[in-house]
């Protein structure tokens, strides 16, 4: 035998609407969506709500509950205390359609602005090869079942409509991140993508899309905050600038390194000691930014590499970097 519990749910279209209260019988192992069918069969048949496979894996169900993003076949009424009212609402960042109906297509607008999976050049399908440890390291992303609850929840787009223009949102980020993962995707330049149009720098981290994924993926720790890290060591790491300055050739020539030099240096000695501590100085560029066209071309010989790896084309007079000897 079941027990009556109050229940109020959001009744209206994009005109408008409002709470309605209900009074429904409630057994035990039931879940919310169970409740909503219970609605619709016995007191309001013209209730509608969006589901499909009641099994938590197709994503249709999402509403909120009590003000939290939440799946309707997945939230268990024991959850609640037994006089507590369950307040039912629909998505509050999409417009609605219709009762807990609402229209998620912005989601669908930002999954074909993501840059698709580009295979390697020179490969035909059937012929990938990837290592386990590949295939595990962005296994958990592709667990989304794509139900829009991190979408709906993430305040950038949720409290700031103004936003969804710039701004792809938490699963589109973990989609980003698991191409930037994928050891045969072609594309090169995903984090400059995911920062400059997808509205990466958006985000300040409040983990609000990891609490409510009902796949448990770690939305903030292990896509997000990555892609940030990489996206700021490319573009702000002195190191990292300094070595894209000095080899960003490198394959020009797998053997030979495309030589390089300052305006008027020529005829640089190989081998030339270094007495200070302070780092290479990057060849100069013009006022728009970019390096002279004669920076690729003369065929000046350099310096070795502070980095012990390569050959990089600097005049000595403007190498001042001192490498350790391993025996000190």
């Amino acid at each position: 035998m079941g027990t009556k519990r109050h229940f109020r749910v959001w009744r209206g279209d994009e005109s408008g609407g409002d709470i309605q209260d209900y009074d429904v019988e409630v057994n035990d192992g039931e879940v919310v969506l169970d409740i909503i069918h219970r609605l619709q069969a016995t007191q309001t048949p013209d209730l509608a709500c969006r589901w499909n496979c009641k099994a938590g894996k197709c994503g249709s169900c999402s509403v909120e509950i009590n003000g939290k993003p939440r799946l309707g076949c997945m939230t268990r009424m024991s959850t609640f205390e037994e006089n507590e009212t369950v307040t039912i609402t629909p998505l509050r960042t999409f417009p609605v359609i219709r009762d807990l109906v609402t229209d998620v297509s912005f989601n669908y607008e930002k999954a074909r602005e993501t840059p698709a999976f580009a295979p390697p050049a020179g490969v035909a399908p059937g012929q990938y090869r990837m290592q386990q440890v590949d295939v595990e390291r962005s296994q958990e992303f592709r667990k989304c079942i794509e139900c829009f609850l991190c979408q709906n929840t993430c305040h950038v787009v949720r409290d700031h409509e103004d936003n969804k223009e710039a701004f792809s949102g938490p699963r589109y980020f973990i989609r980003a991140a698991e191409l930037d993962m994928h050891p045969l995707d072609a594309r090169e330049d995903r984090k400059q993508y995911a920062q400059a149009n997808q509205g990466l720098g958006y985000c300040n981290i409040t983990k609000c899309c990891t609490e409510v994924c009902p796949e448990h993926i770690k939305i903030t720790d292990n896509a997000i905050i990555p892609m940030k890290e990489r996206v700021v060591d490319r573009r702000y790491d002195p190191l990292v600038w300094l070595g894209r300055k000095i080899f960003r050739r490198d394959q020009l020539e797998s053997e030979n390194m495309a030589p390089s030099t300052s305006v008027g240096v020529t005829d640089v000695a190989k081998g030339a000691p270094f007495t200070t501590n302070r780092l290479p100085e990057a060849p100069p560029v013009r006022e728009d930014g970019k390096m002279d066209v004669t920076e690729v071309t003369l065929p000046v010989q350099g310096g070795p590499s502070p980095f012990g790896d390569q050959e990089f084309p600097l005049p000595l007079d403007q190498i001042s970097y001192h490498k350790p000897d391993p025996r000190d």
